[in-house]
C-alpha cells in the first residue's frame, strides 16, 4: 500500500475525477484552448460571524508552481475504465495532459484580507481545460485555511489581547492538515503553536507545558514538579489540576520558591479543567500573596471563542489562552463552502458573460470579468463593489446587494477606494513576490481594525455593505431574464 501523495508535490490527481472528465471532453470537443474567467468565492460566513479571513494563498501558490502529471499519476489514468470497460480516457489525451504547460492568469486577494459572501476572492483566465482544472485544489486549500484563519481570528478579538497558543496538532485532519492549520491559526492572530513541524518549517514561535502523565509518573505531584523544575528550571510551567487544581498551585509556587534561589522564577500555571473563572481567581490569590505576581495562569479545556468571552465577562484571571480542538477543526463549522464558477468566455476576441441560474438567490452565478473595490471613509472601510473589468467602471459607485436589490449604497465621485484582487501568476508563473508570514499576521490586524466593530460581533454582526455595481447588477438580471425565457418560454 503506497503513503498518499501530498500535496506540495503538484501531483495533477489532487483533484475530483468530473475535473477530468470535464478537461477530457473540452479536449475531445476542441475546446481545450477556449479562453475563460472563473472566480471563487463563498456564499456566508462561517460561526454565524460577520467577517471571513482570506487565507491559503501561499500554499495554492506552491502547488500550482508544481503542477504536474506525472507519469505514474497518468498510468492510474490510463487504467481507469468506463462502464463499457473500455480505457476512460484516450491515450493522446493523457499525453496532453503529460505535456501540459498551463499558460493561465491568475489574480488574487491578498492573503489577510477580510472578505465577504459573493465576492470573488481568486480569479483565474486561461485555456478553459487548464482553469477547470485547478479548481479542486484552489477550494481544497483556500476553504479549509480560511475557515481556520478565521475561527482564529474570533477567538483572539474575545482575548481582548491577551496571547492565545493553538494547541491543536492532536485533533487535527491529518499531519499536513495539522502544519496548515498552525500556519492560518498564527496568521488568524495566535502567538504561537505547539506543533514543532509547524513551528520549524514557518517560523512560529512554539510553546508548551507538560500533560498530567508526567505528574502522575511521580509518587507525588511536589515530586513531579520540583523534577520538571530541574529540567527546565527558566521555563518552567506547571499543569496544577492533575488532582486538585489549588493544592498544585501551592505546590508550583513551592517549587518556585525553590527556583529563585536558583536565580530563576515560576513562568506560571496552567488550568486545564473545572471552573477556570473560580479557579483562576483563587489561584491569582494564592500566586500574589506568594510574591509571584509575573507569574502567568494558562487556561485550556475546549475553550472557544464564546467561552473565553464568558470567563472574560466573569474576570477570570487568565493571561494566556491554549485553544485546541474547538480551533483547529473549526468544531462548529466545518466547512467554509466555498464555490468554482465560469463567468465568463472569450468570443471573436471579447468576453461574453455567463450566468448559472438557481431557485435559490445566492446560488446565482455573478456574470463578468470581476473585480471588487473596497471603499473607505477616514480610516474605516465602509463598502465593497463587485464590478466588470470589461465595462467602464462609473465614475461614482451604485451597488446593489445581490440577494435583495430594493438594498442599495451610494459611493460618490472621489470616494478613496482599492481594488482587492491583485496580480498573482501571469501565464502560470508567478509574478508577485508573496509576503512573509508575520507580515500577513500583521496585515490581518490592520484589516479589522478598518471596520466597525459591529462587523466583530459574535452575536447578531452588523452587515458590511457589498454589493454588484448597478450596471452590473442590470446585466445579471437581464441575463438572468433572457436564460429563464430560454428555459421555458416564460419570464417569472
Amino acid at each position: 500500500m503506497r503513503t498518499p501523495t501530498a500535496l506540495g508535490t503538484g501531483t495533477g490527481l489532487l483533484t475530483d475525477l468530473y475535473e477530468l472528465t470535464m478537461a477530457y471532453g473540452y479536449w475531445k470537443s476542441g475546446l481545450a484552448e477556449k479562453e475563460a474567467t472563473f472566480y471563487l468565492t463563498f456564499r456566508k460566513h462561517p460561526f454565524k460571524g460577520g467577517f471571513t479571513l482570506a487565507c491559503g494563498l501561499a500554499s495554492v501558490l506552491d502547488y500550482l508552481a508544481r503542477l504536474h502529471f506525472g507519469h505514474d499519476d497518468l498510468e492510474y489514468l490510463a487504467s481507469l475504465k468506463g462502464r463499457d470497460d473500455r480505457p476512460l480516457f484516450e491515450r493522446a489525451f493523457l499525453d496532453c495532459l503529460r505535456d501540459l504547460k498551463f499558460r493561465f492568469d491568475l489574480d488574487a486577494v491578498p492573503e489577510g484580507t477580510v472578505v465577504f459572501p459573493q465576492e470573488p476572492l481568486v480569479r483565474v483566465q486561461g485555456p478553459i481545460l487548464q482553469a477547470q482544472l485547478i479548481e479542486t485544489a484552489l477550494l481544497h486549500v483556500l476553504n479549509f485555511q480560511s475557515l481556520i484563519a478565521t475561527k482564529a481570528a474570533r477567538v483572539c478579538l474575545a482575548a481582548r489581547g491577551d496571547p492565545v497558543i493553538e494547541f491543536g496538532l492532536r485533533r487535527a485532519q491529518g499531519g499536513d492538515g495539522g502544519v496548515k492549520a498552525s500556519r492560518a491559526a498564527f496568521l488568524g492572530g495566535c502567538a504561537g503553536t505547539s506543533n514543532v513541524l509547524a513551528a520549524k518549517e514557518l517560523g512560529i514561535p512554539v510553546l508548551g507545558t507538560h500533560a498530567h502523565s508526567w505528574v502522575m509518573s511521580f509518587a507525588s505531584e511536589a515530586e513531579a514538579f520540583a523534577a520538571y523544575a530541574r529540567a527546565l528550571p527558566a521555563n518552567c510551567l506547571l499543569l496544577v489540576d492533575t488532582y486538585d487544581s489549588l493544592a498544585g498551585v501551592r505546590h508550583a509556587v513551592e517549587v518556585g520558591r525553590q527556583l529563585r534561589t536558583q536565580g530563576h522564577d515560576l513562568a506560571g500555571i496552567r488550568l486545564d479543567s473545572g471552573d477556570l473563572a473560580y479557579l483562576s481567581l483563587e489561584a491569582r490569590k494564592i500566586l500574589d500573596a506568594a510574591g509571584f505576581r509575573n507569574s502567568v495562569i494558562v487556561g485550556s479545556n475546549d475553550l472557544d471563542e464564546h467561552i473565553i468571552t464568558s470567563l472574560k465577562e466573569q474576570g477570570a484571571a487568565i493571561n494566556v489562552w491554549g485553544v485546541g480542538t474547538k480551533l483547529i477543526t473549526a468544531y462548529d463549522q466545518p466547512a467554509l463552502g466555498g464555490v468554482y464558477k465560469l463567468s465568463a468566455l472569450r468570443e471573436d476576441g471579447q468576453w461574453t458573460p455567463r450566468i448559472k441560474l438557481s431557485e435559490q438567490a445566492a446560488k446565482i452565478t455573478t456574470p463578468g470579468v470581476l473585480q471588487v473595490r473596497r471603499f473607505r471613509a477616514a480610516n474605516e472601510f465602509v463598502g465593497d463593489a463587485i464590478f466588470d473589468l470589461t465595462r467602464p467602471a462609473p465614475e461614482a459607485f451604485t451597488i446593489v446587494d445581490p440577494l435583495d436589490p430594493t438594498r442599495r449604497k451610494h459611493f460618490s465621485v472621489g470616494t478613496a477606494g482599492e481594488d482587492l484582487l491583485l496580480p498573482v501568476m501571469r501565464q502560470g508563473k508567478v509574478v508577485a513576490e508573496q509576503p512573509r508570514l508575520p507580515d500577513v499576521r500583521q496585515r490581518v490586524q490592520q484589516q479589522l481594525a478598518q471596520f466597525n466593530p459591529g462587523v466583530k460581533r459574535f452575536t447578531h454582526p452588523h452587515e458590511y455593505p457589498v454589493g454588484l455595481e448597478l450596471s452590473l447588477h442590470e446585466l445579471k438580471t437581464r441575463l438572468v431574464l433572457d436564460a429563464r425565457r430560454g428555459v421555458d418560454g416564460v419570464t417569472r
